[in-house]
């Protein structure tokens, strides 16, 4: 059992003295409630424990699903590039021609370890494309001792691109200005940079978004339709037209009162 702290000792009021802290009453019933917390506590570890058997259970009865409908995506061109596209936060990070590159990307998987806890893997296969020779690319994530390797966690590590020759995008955008006005409020400036850094795997919110958002359900971001920009109302130009119109006429008048009064 947890010890439990002493009260810090009051001024009485008036006469100087100090009150000497719980009487014996109080004292046993914070005895209790401690024990209580102890029970508790042991409890929500309990359960932890059960939550992460039923994550591992439905986490093997979902890979099935998982694997049948990367089957069916390859039958629907561009199924994960539109996908990325038409994620109100993966597209922010998305550049022009990086979006012209992940037009290859035809599977996307994510892979959780066995111990959830300790952290997941995102896999992106390419097919052959003009710039790198790779076809998956891995972004992996250590997010407690027992799934790091060297001792050193939280880690995240990311396969080296091979680039094409003057096919190198993280070099070729980094030195660009910004196209792209939702990236102005992202840690990163494109794809292949996000890709490639790992300098703060804890709070990496493009691959939880990817994990958690993306990965479970894309076909709710592949179905969002196109949103043009509306041409301005036919009507609003006509009445702005008029006004304008009316005010000419009204100068054009005012002009011949002039004239008729001599002036």
């Amino acid at each position: 059992m947890s010890s439990v702290p002493k009260r810090q000792k009051l001024d009485a009021a008036g006469d100087g003295n100090t009150s000497a802290g719980p009487n014996e009453e109080e004292s046993d019933a914070l005895e209790q409630i401690d024990a209580c917390q102890n029970e508790i506590d042991a409890l929500n570890e309990k359960a932890s424990e059960e939550i992460l058997k039923v994550e591992q259970k439905y986490n093997k009865l979902r890979k099935p699903c998982y694997e049948k409908r990367s089957e069916l995506v390859k039958r629907i061109p561009n199924f994960w590039v539109t996908s990325f596209i038409n994620h109100p936060q993966v597209s922010g990070i998305l550049d022009e021609e990086e979006e012209e590159c992940l037009h290859a990307l035809n599977k996307l998987e994510v892979e959780e370890f066995e111990d959830i806890k300790s952290g997941y893997r995102i896999n992106f296969h390419f097919d052959e494309n003009p710039y790198f020779e790779n076809k998956i690319l891995t972004k992996e994530f250590h997010l407690n001792s027992a799934a790091s390797e060297n001792g050193d966690w939280p880690a995240s590590t990311s396969t080296p691109i091979e680039w094409k020759e003057g096919k190198n995008l993280l070099k070729q955008l980094l030195t660009k200005p910004y196209t792209n006005k939702k990236k102005r409020n992202s840690d990163y400036k494109t794809f292949f940079d996000w890709f490639s850094d790992n300098a703060d795997p804890v709070n990496d919110e493009i691959a939880e978004l990817i994990k958690d958002d993306l990965w479970p359900n894309p076909l709710q971001y592949y179905l969002v339709p196109d949103i043009e920009v509306e041409p301005e109302d036919d009507d609003e130009i006509d009445d702005n037209e008029e006004e304008a119109f009316d005010d000419d006429d009204g100068e054009e008048e005012g002009d011949e009162d002039l004239e008729d009064e001599g002036w």
